[in-house]
Order: C-alpha cells, then sequence, then structure tokens
C-alpha cells in the first residue's frame, strides 16, 4: 500500500520527478537528490514498507541482489574506488524519510566522506553481557 504522505511513494506513483537508473515491478533505483558523492543512489521498493524490520524476507533478498547487480554497473560506469551500502532504520539510527531505502554510495580516493564506525569503550566492556542477552 503507498501513502499519501510519502515522498518516496509519490516517487513511485509518478507524482513527482525523479531521476531513475532502475525500475522494475517491485522496486526503483533512483539518483538521491542530496547526493554525498557523484552517483550517489537509493534503491527503494514501491509499496510502503517503513523499516527493513517490516520487509518480507523475499523483497529483503530482492533488495540485496539489486544492490549488488547496480553497484557493479555504477562501478563500471563511475570508475569509482569502492562503495558504501547503508540502510538505516528508525529516526535514531538516521533514517529522515520513514520508507525502506538502501543508499547506494560510490566511493572515490579523498572523497571528504567518512562514514567508519567508532568503536565505543562502554559497548566493548559489555560486550559479553550483549552477545549472551541477542544469542
Amino acid at each position: 500500500m503507498k501513502r499519501t504522505d510519502c515522498i518516496f511513494c509519490k516517487i513511485a506513483k509518478g507524482e513527482l520527478p525523479a531521476r531513475v537508473l532502475y525500475e522494475d515491478e517491485d522496486f526503483l533505483v533512483i539518483m538521491d537528490q542530496a547526493p554525498v558523492t557523484k552517483g550517489h543512489a537509493l534503491i527503494l521498493p514501491k509499496e510502503h514498507v517503513e523499516t527493513l524490520y517490516e520487509l518480507s524476507d523475499e523483497m529483503a533478498a530482492e533488495a540485496v541482489v539489486l544492490a549488488k547487480r547496480m553497484i557493479v554497473r555504477m562501478k563500471e560506469k563511475l570508475q569509482c574506488d569502492g562503495f558504501n551500502i547503508l540502510q538505516n532504520n528508525g529516526e535514531a539510527a538516521g533514517q529522515t524519510v520513514p520508507h525502506f531505502h538502501m543508499h547506494l554510495i560510490p566511493r572515490y580516493q579523498n572523497d571528504g566522506q567518512d562514514v567508519r564506525l567508532q568503536p565505543d569503550s562502554l559497548a566493548v566492556a559489555e560486550l559479553d553481557s550483549v552477545w549472551k542477552k541477542i544469542k
């Protein structure tokens, strides 16, 4: 189901313009309107699903296969040096549009972007406790 207040649903319905790189029955791949590097794109399902938690296993698998296919193509065309595939779930994790999407971010040597995560000393100290809770 599409939502009337969702920007990605409006793009999927053709109500808003987008630079579409790929489209099939279930997904769109569009250029990000606020790219962090040259070629930054988004994979989004046409149906409204807010987070990965709500995405079916089948759709999640399709999204990953599509991501692989797209980054292979984009790496060849853009001659980038690497890729980040980023997917945020919830506001606390940095999700700004409540519609599942994956960022495909081409990386170039010295492009000024840094998505490396820094270890948290508290988390390291609690590693065994957290491990036991999750397993």
